[in-house]
């Protein structure tokens, strides 16, 4: 007979963890060892359910690089131990902290999927119970004693997406999440389907590493007509920056003015990264596509491709901490490392 799996669940904060005094209709966390009271149906699930929790639960505006690797740290210590992970997380900053977990848990071969939701667990109408109760049967799938979802994975109202591929979409409703340029890996209704082709494939020959340097002195400039020199030059001027990340038009354009170019052709002489993404919600950058954006080719700017914006912004401070030379970024960034990019 085999084993149950087990599925362990880690609370960093969020309305999910929330639960409403009836009495006074506030809001305060409730004690996730306390989890099976308050969500019965947890108890059907063909699973072990474990929780450890934030010693001091966070609100997702406050998500941090230090919150990162705590999270990233508690996967590495019980990684081996317990089947798959659901990470509870305040839907603001979720898409950042499901990014930056791709990308630091390199040859991960088991789930983590990130949930929370947009009303509190106590709530008459709640979104929480379907979230969470998905989520870790998600974590739970199994075929031949091993994990179906072998990526950082990202659950919200009836969909699984890759979690660098996702952004936030709405505040206030149920469906806030999406996945403009790549489509959603499971789909939960009568039956619960998986995309089995568009899955992630780690290498599973090679272990688990861990990566926890994260260098966060990113300047991000989004372009709009009218854009002021002096402020332009102003932000691109401090010293202590690391990389440039530019929200282009359409397929990566930006103004042809001379000042605004030769600013690049500076910062680039500085071996300073400059990534190009593009500020539409859907499509990809094709540098050279038009005369707006062929200089940018040749000063060597790197494209972002598809990539949305929580994924450079994590990509970023992940390639960063690794030391490389501007030549060794640029070639990692432009490629897929955790099918965050087409």
């Amino acid at each position: 007979m085999r084993a149950q799996p087990t599925i362990m669940l880690i609370y960093t904060g969020g309305t999910i963890g929330m639960i409403k005094d009836f009495e006074t209709g506030a809001l305060r966390n409730f004690d996730f060892d306390e989890l099976l009271n308050h969500i019965p149906e947890l108890k059907l699930l063909d699973c072990t359910i474990e929780t450890v929790s934030f010693k001091k639960p966070i609100d997702s505006s406050d998500m941090n690089t230090e919150a990162w690797i705590a999270l990233a740290e508690i996967i590495e210590s019980q990684y081996h131990r317990v089947d798959g992970f659901v990470i509870l997380h305040g839907s603001d900053t979720m898409s950042f902290s499901a990014s930056a977990l791709s990308f630091m848990l390199e040859n991960l071969d088991k789930p983590v999927i990130f949930t929370g939701s947009q009303l509190p667990i106590g709530d008459l109408r709640t979104d929480a119970k379907e979230n969470l109760i998905t989520s870790i049967q998600i974590a739970a799938l199994r075929e031949n004693n091993q994990p179906v979802i072998r990526e950082v994975g990202l659950y919200f109202e009836y969909k699984l997406f890759r979690g660098n591929r996702t952004t936030k979409i709405s505040a206030e409703h149920f469906e806030a999440f999406t996945s403009m340029n790549y489509p959603p890996l499971a789909e939960s209704g009568m039956n619960l389907t998986i995309n089995r082709e568009l899955l992630f494939r780690p290498n599973l020959k090679k272990p688990l590493i861990v990566h926890k340097e994260l260098e966060t002195r990113i300047l991000v400039i989004k372009m709009f007509p009218g854009i002021d020199k002096n402020t332009f030059e102003y932000l691109t001027n401090y010293p202590h920056v690391q990389a440039l990340i530019i929200e282009t038009y359409g397929t990566g354009n930006v103004t042809t003015e001379s000042w605004f170019l030769q600013k690049l052709r500076t910062l680039t002489a500085r071996e300073i990264p400059i990534i190009n993404i593009t500020q539409c919600e859907k499509g990809s950058v094709m540098m050279g596509l038009y005369e707006t954006s062929t200089e940018l080719k040749k000063i060597g700017i790197i494209s972002g491709k598809d990539i949305n914006f929580e994924a450079a912004i994590a990509k970023t401070m992940y390639l960063l901490g690794k030391k490389l030379s501007l030549s060794s970024f640029k070639t990692f960034f432009e490629t897929s490392l955790r099918g965050e990019m087409d």
